[in-house]
């Protein structure tokens, strides 16, 4: 997804979101079996076939969720603030923080080429372990197994097998069936993204999320061999990925290049891999200072750091979704097993958006309290301002407790 892309679709995802304003259900019945092909009989997702997807699972796949699981919600869980705090901060006068979770959020896990468990245990579990009571995941049909296992193990609330911008209006807006939530959260299509962007004031959204990136910042000590299986591994998830080798050197560019070209000889999924490198490529920098400078406006979703003083180069770094730090770090253990939130900003946004946490799905209230001697510290202040402002009854409310 690039930002000019989501304007070719608004007007499609407008008409979307109007039919399921409009109808409810019945919208989302019809465009299910428009787009995705599936004449559904019900929209929810039963406990019953959750149960059973379990028989149709590997159980090393189970085992390899139920691990992926622990070692997220063990990342998340360090995030976490202090439900409350105060500080008196002079004589009198206290105030603090009080941290609650949202009460209902939607999680949106995209589908078609292939399942992504791991998405629904990004998005979902942060959720979990910030507190939120009900969480509710939707996905296009058919749902694969790997998936209900997954939002089974992640304690999802409820399941809804509706995919693409009609999913989002649902979530946003309601239907009969299904209530609204307060936030969305994961990635999808252009049209998945410009529904989140287009119902920002029925529910808020962690970020715009599209198709893979990939940066890489290297200088003549990288192995040009780990790099390009990072930059195959990015550019397999889809054709519209990106990939950018930014480095000081011009022999590892040329190697990476070869490597490349030797490993994606036997790759499964060779096609869209090569869909993707025709649009990504390399910079040569002049130098290390320059190669961070470019990558900082590059803004990528994924930066791999392979030089050789990294934490050096990671104090440089300010724009970034997830960051990877050393050769033995391939982007795919924060994509799977790490703990880190795999649901990052695409398209630049990484500016101005941090990855999917525990914050997103929280809010914080700010808490005052004063007593009267601390209001005879503060009351002048509050009269001289609010009088300036011609508020006479701000500085009346003041005046009246000191009197």
């Amino acid at each position: 997804m690039r930002r000019g892309s989501l304007a070719d679709v608004k007007e499609s995802v407008e008409a979307i979101i109007e039919d399921v304003r409009t109808n409810g259900d019945a919208a989302l019945f019809a465009l299910t079996e428009k787009f995705d092909k599936q004449k559904l009989s019900s929209l929810q997702i039963s406990p019953e076939a959750i149960d059973a997807a379990y028989d149709e699972v590997d159980p090393a796949l189970v085992q390899a969720l139920i691990e992926a699981e622990a070692r997220i919600t063990r990342f998340h869980e360090l995030q976490m603030d202090k439900s409350l705090w105060l500080e008196e901060t002079e004589p009198g006068i206290t105030l603090g923080v009080k941290t609650t979770p949202l009460d209902r959020v939607g999680a949106y896990i995209p589908g078609g080429r292939a399942a992504y468990p791991s998405t629904v245990l990004m998005t979902t579990v942060a959720a979990r372990v910030a507190g939120v009571p009900e969480i509710v995941l939707f996905t296009p049909p058919p749902v694969n197994p790997l998936t209900l296992v997954a939002l089974d193990i992640a304690g999802v609330t409820e399941a809804y097998s509706v995919g693409g911008a009609q999913a989002i209006a649902a979530l946003a807006l309601g239907t009969e069936t299904i209530r609204p939530v307060q936030k969305i959260v994961g990635p999808g299509n252009v049209f998945v993204t410009q529904a989140k962007m287009l119902l920002r004031e029925s529910a808020e959204i962690d970020f715009p999320a599209g198709p893979s990136e990939i940066g890489v910042l290297a200088d003549e000590s990288a192995n040009p061999a780990f790099i390009a299986a990072d930059i195959l591994a990015q550019a397999e998830h889809d054709p519209n990925a990106a990939c950018v080798l930014v480095t000081t050197s011009e022999r590892i560019a040329l190697d990476v290049g070869a490597e490349i070209e030797r490993q994606i000889r036997s790759a499964p999924r060779r096609e869209i891999m090569e869909k993707a490198l025709a649009h990504s490529g390399y910079v040569i920098a002049g130098d290390l200072d320059e190669a961070i400078d470019l990558m900082n406006e590059i803004a990528p979703e994924h930066l791999s750091i392979q030089t050789a003083d990294p934490l050096t180069t990671l104090g440089k770094i300010r724009h970034a979704g997830s960051i990877f730090i050393g050769p033995y770090t391939p982007v795919a253990c924060g994509d799977y097993a790490s703990g880190t939130n795999h649901v990052l900003p695409t398209a630049g946004y990484a500016k101005s958006y941090s990855a999917l946490d525990v914050h997103h799905f929280m809010k914080r209230s700010q808490v005052q309290m004063v007593t009267k001697e601390g209001l005879g510290m503060i009351g002048d202040v509050v009269e001289i301002l609010a009088e300036a402002e011609g508020l006479a009854a701000h500085a009346a409310s003041v005046t009246i407790r000191r009197s």
